[in-house]
């Protein structure tokens, strides 16, 4: 029996990469699975039980570490999926998914309140290290700053990329010189120099869209938007997109433009290019790990977004390629074997 404990995950891209991991899982009939999934998203996986699936919803750590310390002799292959290892030591082999590049280093963005949440998690994880006995992650970088500042050996640390493929079969006429960047609004997501960038560009060039994805929940970032379109700059903010919808969007842009001051991995950036994007990016390490981009900046620079979105005007860039390929099928091969 293999266990999966993704009682952390509840949203963003940790959700869409359980959703997909839950599907091909659902599919190997002779492998028996145990989902551990946060009560919160409860009614997304009520109806979901195949014949070698069986799910328990859990809310919080505290019932978590019940169950485990219960249940810790009953598991072949356990997989924590959210970066926080088994409370106890487990009888099977324990992998551990550790996919927040934030604990490794707390953007300076973050309010005090969001510092405090990473630190105390930062704690337990810490608390549990040797609870697990290798740690999966989705490029080098985590994978050498992970082992460097947990002092894990390299070798327990296993690189092994996933993530759902996004496509449509629809035919969308794509919209020259339009920018799109789908991201939630945390503070490391940049958006305040992006918007900035952008009408200092429309405003030399009288050019260009962008398409932004801001939820009314950043009520500053997403008021500082909204005035920038009262004021006539060619901005779209289209809110929370349902993942169904993307594959289009994605397609009716010239460009993905991705000026995040953090990431563990970058879905977006792998789903916009395999729907025919090309990527102006931050001139960070994660960027190369996932794709060669075709323009780049420094994302702390408004000035620099600007050249790059000048770039772009030109024609002489070279079309972003990407780097990775999907592991999926390593990864359920290691919880089988």
């Amino acid at each position: 029996m293999v266990l999966i404990d993704a009682i952390f995950i509840n949203g963003g891209g940790g959700k869409v990469l359980l959703d997909y991991l839950f599907k091909e899982l659902s599919q190997v009939s002779d492998l028996s699975v145990t989902f551990l999934i946060d009560k919160r998203i409860e009614e997304d996986y009520s109806e979901k039980l195949t014949s070698n699936v069986n799910i328990i919803f859990l809310e919080g750590l505290k019932a978590r570490n019940i169950f485990l310390k219960t249940n810790r002799n009953d598991f072949k292959k356990v997989l924590c999926f959210g970066n926080v290892p088994p409370n106890i030591k487990m009888s099977g082999i324990v992998y551990t998914y550790f996919h927040q590049l934030m604990y490794l280093e707390i953007p300076k963005e973050f309010s005090i309140i969001e510092k405090i949440k990473f630190r105390v998690k930062l704690f337990i994880i810490k608390m549990y290290l040797k609870n697990t006995n290798f740690w999966i992650v989705q490029n080098d970088i985590i994978k050498s700053r992970f082992a460097k500042k947990f002092n894990v050996s390299y070798s327990n640390v296993l690189k092994l990329p996933f993530y759902p493929p996004l496509e449509s079969n629809s035919v969308v006429k794509r919209n020259r010189l339009s920018y799109i960047y789908v991201s939630n609004a945390t503070p490391h997501k940049n958006h305040f120099n992006l918007i900035k960038a952008f009408c200092m560009f429309y405003d030399e060039k009288k050019v260009g869209s962008l398409v932004l994805t801001i939820s009314s929940n950043y009520k500053e970032i997403f008021d500082f938007c909204n005035e920038k379109i009262s004021e006539g700059y060619p901005i779209k903010n289209i809110g929370f997109v349902k993942r169904n919808d993307l594959a289009n969007y994605y397609k009716e842009n010239d460009f993905l433009i991705y000026p995040s001051l953090a990431e563990s991995f970058g879905l977006g950036i792998v789903e916009a290019i395999d729907n025919g994007c090309n990527v102006i990016g931050a001139d960070l390490p994660y960027l190369y790990e996932v794709c060669n981009p075709s323009i780049v900046f420094k994302p702390a620079d408004i000035k620099s977004i600007y050249n790059s979105l000048c770039t772009s005007l030109n024609d002489e860039y070279p079309k972003t390629t990407k780097k990775i390929t999907n592991e999926i099928i390593t990864l359920i091969k290691l919880l089988k074997d």
